[in-house]
């Protein structure tokens, strides 16, 4: 089965939505929530699964099989497939969660193949079959923290993934090692050769900051970056948050407490 091929345009730079061009009957799935918009003729379905071929070919079994795999990875049941059952082009949006940038990559492009962290996929052609990308290494599985449990997006379609911030991408020459923070990791080629490795050094792993693992990439192949992975801005949003009781603590009126009785 191959991919519908389907035409988009990026809206946007920090908070960016795409916004996907569908031919009659043409389909396009996508993570439920992640619609913004979308023309009337445009018919929502929801499916288990990612409604690909690979999805589809074990029946009832193949199809909770998929649903299963995605739990694993912490999303939902459900993916949402967006179809134009009109006679004309229509089209559907969809937007980023969080700040960053969307970035489109053809399938065919990397060698029918991409890995990816697991709360990166945003939407993707019919066709293109959405997994989980185990590690091998019992490191990797228990100290892999965010790049433990991956995403693996096969087929010949057009996927579109997200990232928070500023996204690099790095092309790794065969043997050419980088070191990366595991949660600031976003998709990888399918030769890329992902470990976890200890920081080393007591100073480093108690006072570094950095924590005490990282993800080391060996090419060759291609390897895609983001400098504010969610977990991050989340961690940051909640030290800064209020923490008495949902009072506000470091603003307002040199009053302060005082202010308060004039609240009431």
């Amino acid at each position: 089965m191959y991919s519908h091929e389907v035409d988009y345009k990026l809206y946007g730079d920090d908070m960016q939505f795409v916004e996907i061009e569908l031919d009659p009957r043409e389909t396009v799935i996508a993570e439920a929530g992640a619609m913004m918009m979308m023309d009337n003729n445009i018919t929502m379905e929801t499916i288990f699964g990612d409604g690909s071929q690979k999805s589809n070919s074990g029946g009832i079994w193949g199809a909770l099989g998929g649903a299963a795999k995605r739990v694993i990875t912490g999303e939902s049941l459900f993916m949402t497939a967006f179809t134009n059952s009109g006679h004309e082009k229509q089209k559907v949006s969809f937007a980023s969660p969080y700040p960053g940038k969307i970035i489109p990559i053809d399938l065919t492009s990397v060698g029918g193949k991409l890995i990816c962290q697991k709360d990166a996929f945003l939407c993707a052609a019919k066709g293109v079959s959405i997994g989980i990308d185990f590690r091998k290494k019992i490191s990797v599985g228990f100290f892999g923290g965010e790049g433990f449990i991956l995403q693996k997006l096969e087929g010949d379609g057009l996927c579109f993934i997200h990232a928070g911030g500023t996204i690099i991408k790095k092309t790794l020459r065969a043997g050419e090692r980088l070191k990366v923070d595991t949660g600031c990791l976003v998709a990888m080629t399918r030769d890329i050769h992902y470990d976890i490795k200890f920081v080393g050094g007591i100073k480093n792993t108690l006072f570094g900051g950095e924590g005490i693992f990282f993800a080391t990439l060996t090419g060759p192949g291609d390897v895609w970056v983001q400098s504010l992975p969610f977990s991050r801005l989340a961690s940051r949003v909640f030290a800064s948050a209020p923490q008495a009781y949902g009072k506000q603590t470091g603003e307002g009126s040199i009053l302060g407490s005082f202010g308060d009785l004039f609240e009431r």
